[in-house]
C-alpha cells in the first residue's frame, strides 16, 4: 500500500488515470503528456503563452463573479492562483507538448487543471480533489478553447513582437553607425558579382540599415490584427454557455488585467477560424528573414579571403576556423544567421499548410502555428542579436584594398559616359580590361586631346 502513497487517482468520462499526488496538472493533461509526444518541448517553454492564459482566467474569473455566477471567495482564489502564474511561479505543472491534437484543448485544460488545484489549495483543498474549485464548471466558466486558445496565440505574438521590434531596431542603429563611420570609403560597387560603378562602403552600409529598418512599421502595423480576440464566443463563436453579462465585459476586463487595448472581434463566428493574421505576421518574419540573409551573404562575400577573395571588410574574429588550417578564421556569425533564416523559410511554409487546413468553424491545426511562429521569432530575435553585438559592430574596412581594387576596375568608366559618350568610355573599359591599364593610361590612348579635362571632371 505504501508504494502507491506518491500516486492519486482521477477520472474522466473515458476511466482512470494515476498521475503524481502533488501534481498540480490533472487528468486530461495527464492524458495529454501519453498522447503527444511529439517535440519533448513543453508549452512552458512558451512563457508568454503561459501568461496570456493566466490573464484570460483571471479576467474570467472576475467577470464571472461581477455576472453574478461564481462565488466570490472562488473567484479570488483563481485570480490569485493566476497572480502566482503571472509572477513567474506554477510554471513548471504546464507540460503538454507545444504540438498536440486538439485544436489546443489540452493546453487549455492544462491550465485549468493546474489553476483549479492551486486555488482550491488556496481554499484548503487537496489538488485532484476539486471540490471547491473545479477545472471545467469554475476555472473555465463560460468559456470554450475555440476562444481561450485563440485569444491567448494572438496575445503571445503581441508581447512577442516588441522584443523583435527592438532586436530589429538595434541591428539597423549598428548598420547606421558603420554608414556614418565608412561614408568617406570609396569602393566598387557590383552588380551581378561584376564591377558596375563607384560607390562608398558607407551607402553600402546604409542600404542594409533601410532595407531592415522599412519591417519595424510592418511589425508595428500587423500587431493591431492580434488585438482583435474572440473571448466570449465559445464553442465556434455562437456565444453558447456564457452569460450576456459575461459576453459583453470579458474583453474589457481583460484588458484591465493585461494591459493591453484588446478590442472584440466583430464577427466572433470568423474569428474563430480565421488564421489570416498569422500567415500575414509569418510572412513579415520571412520577408525580414529574407533581407537578414541575403546581408550575411554580403558580408561573407565582401570579407572572403583575406588575399583570395575580395578582402575589402574585416569582420571580427570570433574564432580559429579549422582544426587543420592554422590561422584561418571563418565567419561564422553571417553563417549562424543564414542558418537561422533558413528555418524560418521552413516555418512559415509550415504555417501556410497549417492554416489552409483548417476545416469548418475552427482551425486544429493553431498548436503548429503558434509554435512554428514562435521558433521563428526566437531564432529571428537570436540572430539579429547576435549580428549586431558578434558581428556589425565589429566591422573594418581595408581602406587600402577598396581603393586599389576601384582603381583597376571598369567601374568608373560609366561616369566618363556623359562626358566623352558612350563609345569612347567602351573603348577605354576595353582597353583597361584587355592590358590592365589604369583609367588614366586607358584615356591618354583614347581621348589624348581631352585628357587632363576628363579627369577633372571624373574626380569632382
Amino acid at each position: 500500500m505504501a508504494k502507491h502513497t506518491h500516486i492519486r487517482l482521477e477520472c474522466d468520462f473515458l476511466g482512470e488515470i494515476s498521475l503524481p499526488a502533488s501534481a498540480y496538472y490533472g487528468v486530461e493533461t495527464a492524458r495529454a503528456l501519453q498522447n503527444f509526444p511529439i517535440t519533448g518541448i513543453a508549452i512552458k517553454q512558451m512563457p508568454e503563452l503561459i501568461t496570456a492564459l493566466a490573464w484570460i482566467k483571471k479576467a474570467a474569473a472576475r467577470t464571472n463573479s461581477s455576472a453574478g455566477l461564481l462565488q466570490d471567495d472562488v473567484a479570488a482564489a483563481i485570480a490569485q492562483a493566476c497572480d502566482e502564474i503571472l509572477g513567474g511561479q506554477m510554471r513548471d505543472p504546464f507540460a503538454v507538448d507545444v504540438i498536440q491534437g486538439g485544436a489546443g484543448t489540452s493546453t487549455n485544460m492544462n491550465a485549468n487543471e493546474v489553476i483549479a488545484n492551486r486555488a482550491g489549495e488556496l481554499l484548503g483543498d487537496r489538488p485532484g480533489s476539486y471540490k471547491k474549485v473545479h477545472p471545467k464548471d469554475h476555472v473555465n466558466m463560460a468559456q470554450s478553447t475555440n476562444d481561450v486558445y485563440a485569444s491567448a496565440i494572438r496575445l503571445t505574438i503581441v508581447q512577442r513582437n516588441q522584443h523583435l521590434i527592438d532586436a530589429l531596431r538595434g541591428c539597423v542603429a549598428m548598420f547606421t553607425k558603420k554608414a556614418d563611420e565608412f561614408a568617406h570609403v570609396h569602393k566598387i560597387g557590383r552588380t551581378q558579382l561584376q564591377d558596375a560603378v563607384p560607390m562608398t562602403v558607407g551607402q553600402e552600409m546604409r542600404g542594409y540599415a533601410t532595407a531592415l529598418g522599412e519591417d519595424i512599421e510592418r511589425l508595428i502595423e500587423i500587431e493591431s490584427l492580434f488585438l482583435e480576440i474572440n473571448m466570449g464566443g465559445t464553442a465556434i463563436g455562437t456565444s453558447i454557455g456564457a452569460s450576456e453579462y459575461y459576453q459583453t465585459h470579458i474583453v474589457q476586463e481583460l484588458a484591465r488585467v493585461s494591459g493591453l487595448p484588446v478590442v472584440s472581434a466583430a464577427d466572433k463566428i470568423e474569428a474563430s477560424w480565421d488564421t489570416g493574421a498569422f500567415v500575414l505576421y509569418s510572412g513579415v518574419l520571412k520577408r525580414i528573414a529574407t533581407k537578414l540573409s541575403k546581408i550575411a551573404n554580403d558580408l561573407r562575400l565582401l570579407s572572403s579571403g583575406p588575399v583570395g577573395g575580395f578582402g575589402e571588410l574585416r569582420l571580427p574574429r570570433r574564432q580559429p576556423g579549422s582544426s587543420i588550417m592554422p590561422g584561418k578564421v571563418n565567419p561564422v556569425i553571417p553563417e549562424v544567421v543564414n542558418q537561422a533564416c533558413f528555418r524560418i523559410f521552413g516555418a512559415d511554409t509550415t504555417v501556410t499548410f497549417a492554416a489552409e487546413s483548417g476545416q469548418l468553424q475552427l482551425n486544429a491545426m493553431e498548436p503548429v502555428i503558434i509554435w512554428s511562429i514562435y521558433e521563428s521569432s526566437t531564432a529571428l530575435i537570436a540572430a539579429l542579436e547576435t549580428f549586431a553585438k558578434n558581428c556589425i559592430g565589429g566591422i573594418e574596412v581595408d581602406e587600402q584594398r577598396c581603393s586599389a581594387l576601384l582603381s583597376a576596375s571598369t567601374a568608373q568608366v560609366t561616369a566618363l559616359s556623359p562626358i566623352i559618350g558612350y563609345a569612347k568610355a567602351a573603348r577605354v573599359a576595353e582597353a583597361m580590361t584587355d592590358r590592365s591599364l589604369t583609367i588614366e593610361q586607358a584615356l591618354r590612348e583614347t581621348v589624348p586631346d581631352q585628357t587632363e579635362t576628363v579627369l577633372e571632371e571624373l574626380l569632382r
